[in-house]
């Protein structure tokens, strides 16, 4: 079985759903698969040639003209003759799926990330004319399977496979032997998006300090200079300079989550929040937003506690309650590693998406 893969190259996080799926097909007795990634400003050719270095083939077509984008994939089916094709994200599926029916691919995929995109009605109506030769539209949560369905997507062939992650990197031997030798500070992973609310939590650190508590705040993640300077400017502004440390991209983020003993996902909208499961599979007490996507990863007071979209005063509530309440905050983050383990592993998402393929062919 032959299986593509289309996504943007922008190297997100269903940039990373589909290299982890690429990985797991080649990996797989009977399959071979391609990635195809459209080109775009922060494509790095270093992080293309390091897949093809790990076996991947790896393939790059334009992103100047949506015509040429489909026309330069339509070359690359007319060539490889994949069985499959799995379009990835907005606007991407759209035209990863243009191509795959022009070409007569027998069986192709919508695969959609997030809860709400930005889909005009012209998007919308390009996407939904294509459902007839899609064979099934996968939400990478149910929130976003409720989505898809709420948008007119057919509910009979709209599904729901959760994101995983590479639990190799979080094994019991990364975690402290005791909650006391985290530190008692607070890590939001997330890059610079008009997605995510990194003001709510800057905000939220400023009323902790006026109830006497200052707990560090570690901001990992790239993203737009222009929307992190903003936050930048709003720490300056609540004299919070001591407190946040910007990190940028890091490379270790697996240590720095087992380092810390909270982790907040601020944020207005999700897919599936794969840095959500990463600080749950690295025990800590996590804290996300009430939004779809998003609070379909913890049960709120279970496994994390889940806090009012935009609301100030209800994440510093429960980021007070937490570093007040050690024990209580070690048994949310105990529960929250349990439940990464047993539902959100990499090896968990391609089993059903194998499931998927066996269940179409």
């Amino acid at each position: 079985m032959r299986i593509l893969h289309f996504v943007t190259g922008g190297f997100s996080g269903a940039t990373q759903v589909a290299v982890d799926l690429c990985m797991a097909a080649n990996n797989t007795p009977g399959m071979e698969v391609m990635l195809v990634l459209r080109r775009k400003r922060n494509t790095d050719a270093q992080r293309v040639q390091a897949l093809r270095d790990q076996g991947l083939t790896v393939q790059v077509v334009s992103n100047w003209l949506h015509a040429m984008t489909v026309w330069e994939l339509r070359k690359l089916i007319r060539a490889w003759k994949p069985d499959v094709l799995f379009a990835h994200g907005f606007s991407d599926h759209i035209w990863g799926r243009q191509a795959a029916v022009a070409e007569r691919v027998p069986r192709i995929f919508h695969v959609e990330h997030n809860a709400y995109e930005r889909y005009t009605p012209r998007r919308l109506r390009q996407a939904l004319a294509l459902s007839p030769w899609t064979t099934a539209h996968i939400g990478v949560s149910e929130g976003v399977r409720t989505r898809l369905i709420e948008l007119g997507f057919p509910a009979d062939k709209c599904m729901a496979i959760p994101n995983g992650i590479d639990l190799r990197k979080f094994p019991e031997t990364l975690l402290p032997a005791d909650w006391s030798s985290r530190e008692p500070a607070i890590l939001m992973a997330s890059r610079f998006a008009r997605q995510k609310d990194h003001a709510s939590l800057v905000q939220a650190l400023q009323v902790l300090r006026n109830q006497g508590l200052t707990p560090k705040l570690y901001l990992a993640g790239g993203g737009s200079k222009r929307l992190r300077h903003k936050v930048e400017s709003l720490v300056a502004k609540l004299g919070l300079q001591e407190q946040v440390i910007f990190l940028g991209n890091v490379s270790d983020l697996p240590q720095r989550l087992a380092a810390v003993q909270i982790f907040v996902l601020s944020t207005h909208w999700e897919g599936m929040p794969l840095a959500l499961v990463e600080g749950m599979a690295a025990a800590c007490a996590c804290i996300t937003s009430n939004v779809l996507g998003a609070k379909e990863a913890l049960v709120h007071d279970v496994d994390g506690l889940v806090v009012p979209h935009e609301n100030v005063q209800e994440l510093a509530a429960a980021l007070q309650f937490l570093l007040q309440n050690p024990s209580r905050a070690e048994q949310l983050g105990v529960a929250a590693r349990a439940k990464a383990l047993h539902a959100y592993g990499r090896e968990h998402m391609w089993a059903q998406y194998q499931a998927l393929l066996a269940a179409t062919t």
